[in-house]
C-alpha cells in the first residue's frame, strides 16, 4: 500500500518503502523521458555535501545534536551507494536541478527520521527545514555537479591517462632503435625512428593530463552560499566557507575546493564546466589520432603498412576465416568521437544562462560526468588490451626506410635539389632503388652514397650530406 506524504501542492501518494518523498514523486511522474537517472558521483556529491552541511548547521545552532547525527548518517550512506535505488528522478527534469535536490533531502529527511525511530513520511526530519537549511537548488545543485566532476577528474581520469601514457613512454624507449619510413599526407617522407611516434603520442597524452589540472581551480569553485539568486538570502554568514572546508578536510585530496569567487557568476553561468568539457574534447581529439595511427601502423597483415603487430583479442569476421580486427583502437574511437558529441550538449547547455541561473545543468552533468567515465574507461581498456602489447616488425620497418623514395633529401647537400628530384623520379619510374641511379649516374661515390643513405643517422636529425 502506499503511504500519502504532502507538499505544497497537496497531498501525494508514494510508494511504501520509498525513501524519497511527495516532490520526488512528482519528479517521476512528469519526467518519464529517458530512464537514465542522475550519475552515482553526482549522488554522492550531493549525500556529501548535505553532511557537512548538516554539521555546520549544527555548530551554528540550527539543528540539535541528535537530528544532526541522523542527518549526517543518512548522508553518508546515501554518498556511499546505499540508497541508489531511491534516486528515481529522470536526467531530464527541472533545469536547476531542484528536482533531484528535493529528492536527496527527502530521502535524508526520512531515513534520518528511520535512524530517530519515527516513521517514514511523518517529516520528524523535514526535507526543507533541516535537511536544506541555509541551502537552495540553485546553488546544491550545481555545487554537487562541479564537486562530483573534480572529484572524477582528478581520481578517476587523470590516473587512467597518465597510465596510458607511461605505457606508450615505456614503448618508446623499447623501439627507440627501430628506423621506419616518416609519412605526412600518408605518403613516404624522411626516415624516423618508431620510439619518436610512441613518444609523440604519450606527449599528446601527457599535455591531456596538463589541460585537465588547469581547470581544476574553476571547477573546484562552489557556488554554495549563493542561495537563490546569488545573494545568499538565508544562508548564515560563513556557511559555505565552513561546508567547502569540512568537505576539504576530510576528502584529503580535494585541496582546491572553495567558495566561489563571485557568486553572480557562479549561479548564472557554467563556465567552469565548458571548460572542462572542452578539456575532454581536446584528449578526445588527441586519442582518436593516436588510435587511428596505430591502426594505420598495424594494418595488413599482409598488404598493409604492418610495421607494428597489435595483440589479437578476438575474431574479427563472420565470414572470413581468421581475419582479426584493431578491436581495442575502434573502441576507443567511438568514444572520442562520443565524447566530442558530449561536448556539443555541453556548451550549447553552458550558453544557455538566463540572468540568475541556467537551467540546462542536468543535461550538462549527465554529459561531462559520462565524457570523464568513457574516457577513463576506454584508455585503461586501450592500456591493458593493446599498447603493452604492441611488438615491432622491425624488419618490415627498416625495409619501407630504405625503401623510401624522400630518403634523397638527404643527398640534396651534396647534389642539389633539382637533380635529386630527378633521381627520385627516375627510380620512381624504372623501379629501381635511389642507390642504384646514384651510382649508375656517378653522382656520388659508393662509400660517400651507404654514408650519406644512413637511415638511422636520418631519422636522428641534422645534416648527414656533408
Amino acid at each position: 500500500m502506499p503511504r500519502i506524504e504532502k507538499d505544497s501542492m497537496g497531498d501525494v501518494e508514494v510508494p511504501d518503502h520509498a525513501y524519497w518523498g511527495a516532490q520526488t514523486q512528482r519528479a517521476v511522474e512528469n519526467f518519464p523521458i529517458s530512464g537514465f537517472r542522475v550519475d552515482r558521483s553526482l549522488i554522492w556529491a550531493l549525500g556529501t555535501l548535505k553532511g557537512a552541511a548538516a554539521e555546520v548547521n549544527h555548530r551554528l545552532g540550527t539543528l540539535e545534536p541528535g537530528m544532526m547525527e541522523a542527518i549526517r548518517d543518512a548522508a553518508a550512506e546515501v554518498a556511499s551507494g546505499d540508497h541508489d535505488d531511491h534516486f528515481p528522478v529522470d536526467v531530464f527534469q527541472t533545469g536547476s536541478g531542484t528536482s533531484s535536490n528535493m529528492n536527496t533531502n527527502e530521502v535524508l529527511a526520512n531515513r534520518a527520521s528511520q535512524i530517530l525511530g519515527h516513521d517514514l513520511g511523518g517529516k520528524a526530519v523535514h526535507p526543507n527545514d533541516h535537511v536544506n537549511a541555509g541551502q537552495s537548488s540553485n546553488d546544491v545543485f550545481p555545487s554537487a555537479i562541479h564537486l562530483a566532476t573534480y572529484a572524477q577528474l582528478r581520481r578517476r581520469l587523470v590516473p587512467a591517462l597518465e597510465e596510458l601514457a607511461s605505457a606508450l613512454e615505456a614503448k618508446a624507449d623499447e623501439f627507440a632503435g627501430v628506423v621506419k619510413v616518416g609519412r605526412t599526407h600518408l605518403m613516404d617522407a624522411t626516415p624516423v625512428f618508431l620510439g619518436q611516434e610512441f613518444g609523440g603520442w604519450a606527449a599528446q597524452v601527457r599535455y591531456g593530463v596538463e589541460r585537465i589540472e588547469a581547470t581544476y581551480p574553476r571547477v573546484a569553485e562552489l557556488p554554495l552560499g549563493g542561495t537563490a539568486v546569488g545573494t545568499g538570502l538565508n544562508a548564515p554568514e560563513g556557511f559555505a566557507a565552513s561546508v567547502i572546508e569540512l568537505i576539504r578536510e576530510r576528502e584529503g585530496d580535494l585541496e582546491h575546493l572553495a567558495e566561489a569567487r563571485n557568486h553572480f557568476e557562479a549561479q548564472g553561468a557554467r563556465d567552469g564546466l565548458v571548460e572542462a568539457s572542452g578539456s575532454l574534447r581536446t584528449i578526445a581529439v588527441s586519442l582518436t589520432k593516436i588510435a587511428n595511427d596505430i591502426r594505420w601502423l598495424g594494418s595488413g597483415p599482409r598488404t598493409g603498412i604492418g610495421e607494428i603487430r597489435l595483440p589479437e583479442l578476438q575474431p574479427g569476421s563472420s565470414i572470413m576465416p581468421g581475419k582479426v580486427n584493431p578491436v581495442a583502437a575502434e573502441a576507443l574511437a567511438q568514444v572520442c568521437a562520443q565524447v566530442v558529441g558530449n561536448d556539443a550538449a555541453v556548451a550549447f547547455g553552458g550558453a544557455a544562462g538566463n540572468l540568475e541561473l541556467n537551467v540546462m545543468m542536468p543535461v550538462m552533468a549527465r554529459n561531462l560526468l559520462e565524457s570523464i567515465a568513457l574516457i577513463a574507461g576506454a584508455s585503461e581498456t586501450f592500456t591493458r588490451t593493446c599498447v603493452n602489447g604492441i611488438e615491432a616488425d622491425v624488419e618490415v620497418c627498416r625495409r619501407h626506410a630504405e625503401l623510401s623514395l624522400p630518403i634523397v633529401t638527404a643527398l640534396v647537400p651534396v647534389i642539389g635539389y633539382d637533380t635529386c628530384a630527378e633521381v627520385s623520379k627516375e627510380a620512381m619510374r624504372t623501379g629501381r632503388t635511389l642507390r642504384e641511379v646514384v651510382l649508375e649516374r656517378g653522382l656520388v661515390a659508393e662509400e660517400e652514397l651507404d654514408r650519406v643513405l644512413d637511415v638511422d643517422a636520418m631519422a636522428r636529425g641534422g645534416i648527414v650530406g656533408f
